[in-house]
């Protein structure tokens, strides 16, 4: 899947709001207002944050609707922390709470929390990830 960020400096030379699309959706990116832009929409480490938090949500969706598992609400948070080791690079860390609303064994909680472990995001994201930019 590709996915296209444009930014119209033409519409607000100053803003930075930036229109993101798929095939099938569009939303938005900006930055916070204390780094130039107007939050008007989620920062990109939000955007990332995010996704891991979708993933988990919607995985475990997945895995409750096969076991017909009796679980009202699913709510998941994704605190990061983010620094400069010694060495200059950047330390990025995720930390997911998983709260689970249901009559549930320890051993289905157990479960669940095996598979919110291999939701795909988390597994890009403990993965290697390669960046290749050029330019056209």
């Amino acid at each position: 899947m590709t996915i296209i960020a444009d930014l119209d400096r033409t519409a607000s030379p100053r803003g930075a709001r930036t229109t993101l699309a798929s095939a099938r959706h569009t939303w938005y990116a900006d930055l916070a207002a204390s780094a130039g832009g107007e939050a008007t929409a989620p920062e990109p480490h939000d955007l990332l944050d995010s996704a891991l938090a979708a993933c988990t949500t919607l995985t475990l969706e997945l895995y409750l609707r096969r076991k017909d598992w009796n679980v009202s609400s699913l709510h998941v948070e994704v605190d990061r922390d983010e620094r400069k080791g010694t060495d200059g690079v950047v330390e990025y860390t995720l930390a997911r709470t998983i709260a689970i609303a249901g009559a549930l064994s320890d051993e289905q909680r157990g479960q669940l929390l095996a598979v919110a472990n291999r939701c795909p995001i988390h597994r890009v994201l403990e993965g290697r990830i390669a960046v290749r930019t050029t330019l056209a």
